[in-house]
């Protein structure tokens, strides 16, 4: 019989594509739902939080450029690839959490239809939020929905893979970027799903994914110039006036949310009016 000892996986931040340690050399300790350890995820820093910044702003005009069958084909393959994983989501999903199997598998298929959702709406944006507009004069006058740029989310503690994704989902599916904050509870759903962004046809930067505490992380998230909005759902409400203050100083916009509507991918959109003269 063996007495070999097991491989214990490191969990690290997704930064630009790449899978880097903390700047900070810094880790916190995450235990299982029966209090046993079970990894020291890196404790993000202000520093790394700058670094995903840099990544998210350096893939925007590429992004928010593709297509929309390009996007929402790149939703789907992401899908695919969660659910080759099914398994391992699972597992880890029971272990920090405590729940039932049934309940673990249940976050999980939800998360992947969630994906498959949004991916529905990556060409349908123009006709939702779009219209040609009656004007005074000899012009076609349109209003066609753009992307905002650099989207921070704070994702919930609880569910801790679904409620990354529903925050995820709907701020890159219109050409957005963005920086998330993981779960600080259950983070390693979080790392292994940036594991899945890294294998699929993401671009690198359009998805940055952080661990570490809200506490410490959120009004960075605010008051950072260069972030362009903020989505703190998983903030709690008792905080989240100190965010919307620091916020203020660049005109942030923030927003939180408490199911998947199409108004979670508006909510980070800006309007666009042309006007064009009408040709003889």
């Amino acid at each position: 019989m063996s007495n070999r000892i097991d491989i214990k996986k490191t969990y690290k931040l997704y930064i630009g594509g790449a899978f880097p340690r903390t700047e900070s050399g810094r880790t916190y300790e995450v235990k299982s739902s029966k209090g046993v350890f079970v990894a020291n995820p890196c404790l993000a820093s202000r520093k790394d939080l700058k670094d995903a910044v840099v990544a998210a702003r350096s893939a925007y005009p590429g992004w928010n450029k593709a297509t929309a069958y390009n996007k929402g084909q790149i939703f789907y393959r992401i899908a695919e690839m969660l659910e080759g994983r099914r398994s391992q989501f699972v597992d880890e999903i029971i272990l920090l959490t405590g729940v039932t199997k049934l309940k673990a598998e249940k976050e999980v298929s939800e998360s992947i239809d969630r994906l498959v959702w949004y991916a529905g709406w990556s060409d349908k944006l123009s006709a939702l939020a779009g219209s040609t507009n009656p004007v005074a004069g000899p012009y076609y006058n349109f209003t066609i929905p753009e992307s905002m740029g650099v989207v921070g989310v704070i994702a919930p503690e609880a569910p801790s893979l679904l409620g990354l994704i529903d925050a995820i989902a709907p701020v890159i599916v219109s050409g957005n970027t963005c920086i998330a904050l993981a779960s600080s509870k259950a983070p390693l759903p979080a790392i292994t799903f940036a594991e899945v962004l890294a294998t699929s046809d993401l671009p690198g930067g359009v998805i940055n994914i952080l661990t570490g505490k809200s506490s410490e992380l959120a009004p960075w998230f605010a008051s950072h110039m260069d972030i362009d909005g903020l989505d703190i759902s998983g903030v709690p409400t008792k905080l989240r006036g100190e965010l919307r203050t620091a916020g203020a100083e660049n005109l942030k916009r923030i927003s939180s949310f408490s199911a998947a509507s199409p108004d979670r991918i508006l909510a980070f959109m800006e309007a666009k009016t042309v006007w064009h003269p009408i040709g003889n």
